[in-house]
């Protein structure tokens, strides 16, 4: 795998730019539309105007995904005349769903270059942008585009990326003898860090680990509407009470949509959708996150049998499908506020957290 063939992409995409994605079952130019600009979709749309691709999740809230079978993987949508960037964007984003009600009708077409597709797709959520694309088949011109295969991009992403970088002792308040060890993968995720609570744990028994997804709202400033900063402070002091054990922090922010779509997922909360229809609408999947990252950091610090300090069942499966034998599941009960209620009961009655 050239990792310098995806990055080239990504740093397109990010830039607004189109790119191509071959494979063996067709080709495609892909336009992010979050960055598109008039100028640039006039661009693409040569020969003809271009196609759009949502995600299963987005197409279905817009009611979409019925005019096909293949509702379980992206959807495209021929493009008539009137949909221009406007409508492609009010397509994209959930946010302008109440501004823009009334969209359509639309006609599905048959997605061709699947593979392509989604390969483009999950590009587009490895930049933090929306999952949501102009696409249009390859033409000779577009040679000199950055191009990418479904299969490098798999493997772009793949944990066994992960390498321990530096390590450190780092006092902290629920033990002074606490250890910070860094880890570097995929830059799009930004650094995941292993925080040895008490030192390295030790060999004669499962520590007690913590997997706790960055939340820089909860975690940093403080945010009420989720539990996440209180369960972090309370993980710390549980592992120190054991006597010592290891938090995983994973930048996995929002469930593994990034900071900027998670604060869309907000302003979709505060049109009264609950988090999990949030980023459905998005166009992202109900959780993001992909809990084999955890597992090659444990597998790095030679760590293979584990308590779990967690109310989530995913995390357990997650772990064991990865290789990491969960001895028990410890849980971690917090009191609810009046801002998170909701976001707990969701928790509880739709991901089936254990609360």
């Amino acid at each position: 795998m050239d990792a310098r063939r995806v990055e080239a992409a990504l740093d397109a995409m990010r830039r607004g730019r189109e790119i191509a994605v071959t494979s063996p079952d067709g080709g495609l130019a892909v336009l992010p539309i979050e960055l598109a600009t008039d100028e640039s979709l006039a661009a693409f749309d040569q020969p003809e105007a271009a196609d759009i691709v949502l995600t299963a999740h987005r197409a279905a809230s817009l009611k979409l995904t019925n005019q096909r079978d293949a509702a379980s993987g992206p959807v495209r949508i021929a493009r008539a005349p009137w949909i221009d960037l406007n409508v492609a964007t009010a397509l994209a984003d959930p946010v302008l769903d109440l501004a823009t009600p009334l969209k359509g009708p639309f006609r599905s077409r048959d997605i061709g270059a699947r593979s392509a597709a989604e390969a483009g797709l999950n590009l587009a959520k490895i930049a933090g942008l929306l999952p949501a694309l102009f696409v249009r088949s390859l033409k000779p011109a577009d040679e000199g585009l950055p191009a990418v295969t479904p299969e490098e991009v798999a493997a772009y992403v793949s944990p066994e990326r992960l390498r321990i970088i530096s390590r450190a002792r780092l006092p902290i308040a629920a033990s002074d003898r606490s250890v910070l060890v860094a880890f570097r993968g995929v830059p799009e995720q930004g650094e995941h860090l292993a925080l040895l609570v008490g030192g390295d744990p030790a060999p004669d028994r499962p520590p007690l680990v913590r997997l706790h997804s960055e939340c820089l709202t909860g975690d940093v400033l403080g945010s009420l509407k989720c539990d996440c900063g209180p369960q972090l402070q309370a993980a710390l002091e549980a592992i120190a009470k054991e006597g010592g054990g290891i938090l995983l922090y994973l930048r996995q922010e929002g469930r593994g949509i990034g900071l900027l779509n998670k604060l869309r997922a907000y302003q979709l909360q505060d049109q009264g959708f609950d988090t999990v229809d949030a980023n459905l609408r998005l166009g992202f999947a109900i959780d993001e996150r992909d809990f084999s990252i955890a597992a090659r950091m444990l597998k790095l610090l030679n760590v293979g049998r584990v308590r779990l300090l967690t109310n989530n069942p995913a995390k357990v499966a997650g772990l064991q499908a990865a290789g990491i034998e969960v001895a028990e599941r410890v849980p971690l009960a917090l009191p609810a506020n009046p801002h998170n209620e909701l976001y707990l009961a969701v928790k509880r009655d739709r991901t089936g957290h254990l609360l």
